[in-house]
């Protein structure tokens, strides 16, 4: 029997990618309301970000994996990450934090490279040998304090101490453990799969 196309973890890959918007726009035009212009956001954030991490699960479990599934998952990973790490950048600079806006800029870019290098790379490996880059252990872990890093970022202002408001102790400590782990995570993938590429062909 031939799988669907749109079984449950398609579904959820693309229901991912329709929350991105989702997600842009109320983190930007609900700056302005209060407590809500930082819950709503979060809480679009976190249901995009479950998404992510029950697609995979369910399709292995059930054996439900279809070439739709291989283009659409690490397309809606992208759309997300990418997204919404600009669209926080932009909030950042509209409500005035500026010097944390260049601070995370460098984020944004460590974030890109990373991401443009992996996605490269997996493309070269898979189309050379066939070998399937999976995710690895620094890779989830990277992927999780992205995750975490931007809900926290995003509800920093309801802290009300001095030390979150004022000075961003929170937001600058995530942006520290996101760019780690970026970093190293793209290092672990190179180290394992640049063997496998030829720079003579």
């Amino acid at each position: 029997m031939k799988k669907s196309s749109l079984n449950i973890p398609n579904t959820l890959s693309i229901i991912r990618c329709l929350l991105v918007p989702v997600f842009v726009a109320a983190l930007l035009f609900m700056r302005d309301m209060g407590i809500w212009g930082y819950i709503v956001p979060a809480l679009v954030y976190i249901l995009t970000g479950l998404t992510d991490m029950l697609d995979g699960k369910i399709a292995r479990k059930y054996n439900l994996v279809t070439d739709f599934g291989k283009f659409i998952d690490p397309l809606a990973d992208k759309f997300m990450v990418l997204s919404s790490m600009i669209a926080i950048l932009v909030w950042m600079l509209l409500r005035g934090e500026t010097t944390l806006a260049l601070v995370f800029v460098w984020v944004v870019l460590i974030i890109l490279l990373r991401e443009l290098g992996v996605t490269s790379l997996r493309l070269v490996v898979a189309g050379k040998s066939g070998i399937v880059v999976a995710a690895s252990m620094l890779g989830k872990i990277k992927t999780v304090s992205q995750m975490v890093g931007t809900v926290a970022i995003i509800v920093e202002p309801l802290f009300v101490l001095p030390i979150f408001t004022e000075y961003h102790i929170l937001s600058y400590f995530c942006m520290a453990v996101m760019a780690f782990t970026t970093i190293f995570s793209g290092l672990d993938y190179l180290k394992a799969y640049m063997p496998h590429i030829d720079s003579n062909k």
